[in-house]
């Protein structure tokens, strides 16, 4: 009995520390437009690399550093900008002339 109860505490304690990661990486990062790009540029020297606008308004934004590191936002048309994503090997494409294939 005390060997099946600590395989389930065993299998408890696992499934816990795989869960708790993903609920955490779950939890949108927000704020002004100034305060997170001011934050990416102290912390991680990423500066805009590329920007379009969505269907909804919304204002979508890659900020990169010269190291690789890069950040996905959003920003709302009430203004409020969250962390979509972020990652590290950011590479600039060069732009293809027009018509020209892919």
């Amino acid at each position: 009995m005390r060997l099946r109860s600590t395989a389930i505490l065993a299998a408890l304690v696992t499934l816990s520390c795989l869960i708790a990661p993903t609920a955490l990486a779950q939890q949108p990062v927000c704020g002004s437009h100034k305060t997170v790009a001011d934050t990416l540029n102290k912390r991680y020297a990423e500066t805009p690399v590329s920007m379009g606008v969505t269907v909804g308004g919304a204002v979508v934004e890659i900020y990169a550093s010269p190291e690789g590191t890069w950040t996905l936002l959003i920003t709302q048309p009430n203004g409020v900008t969250c962390l979509i994503a972020a990652g590290k090997d950011w590479e600039n494409l060069p732009k293809l002339a027009k018509g020209a294939a892919i």
